[in-house]
């Protein structure tokens, strides 16, 4: 398929596209425990002008952000963050799960409904000076968001924005980054 034939699947754009996002988030009740509804966007990973549309946007709406760099949260803040950063022209750095990276790392613990958990990055994955976007899926209650600003200003990043595509409103995540600009696609 041709580029100029990918352009013409892309999605509509404005207020139809979020109805088009939103029906490509696929909702599961009590998952992972009782209570609870998941929003799930494997369904739209699998269809590519609207993963591509995500992304676009993201990058529509930092471009004149001068990023040099796009941090990434475990897992599915990969997903948008390295697409994000080539098209951005920025480097990518990951925020991980404890163990999973191989050199010197910091760490943060953040705090689950069942427990707690730990985040960590590289010592050298933010330059001091770097102006730095986050990106994850999804901003719930802010802890795995928070861990992860914590540390890249620990590392003497300049925290430029955060970019979630969608956002959990109920759970008031948004008050507990303490950043000036957050982005965030969909809203529940």
């Amino acid at each position: 398929m041709s580029s100029n034939e990918r352009a013409d699947r892309r999605p509509e754009i404005g207020g139809g596209f979020v109805d088009h996002l939103r029906a490509l988030v696929r909702d599961v009740p009590d998952f992972p425990f009782a209570g609870i509804v998941f929003r799930d966007i494997t369904p739209l990973l699998r269809h590519a002008p609207s993963f591509a549309e995500v992304v676009h946007r993201f990058e529509e709406r930092f471009r004149d952000s001068a990023i040099d760099l796009v941090v990434g949260i475990e897992s599915r803040g990969f997903l948008f963050g390295a697409p994000l950063a080539l098209a951005l022209g920025a480097g990518f750095a990951p925020v991980r799960k404890l163990g999973k990276l191989p050199a010197g790392t910091i760490r943060r613990e953040y705090a689950l409904e069942y427990g707690s958990n730990q985040l960590e990055m590289h010592r050298d994955a933010v330059t001091a000076g770097q102006r730095v976007l986050l990106v994850d899926d999804v901003l719930a209650t802010g802890g795995t968001a928070r861990a992860g600003i914590e540390m890249i200003q620990e590392l003497g990043g300049e925290l430029v924005a955060a970019a979630f595509v969608i956002e959990l409103t109920a759970l008031r995540g948004r008050e507990a980054l303490g950043v000036e600009e957050i982005f965030s696609l969909l809203h529940y």
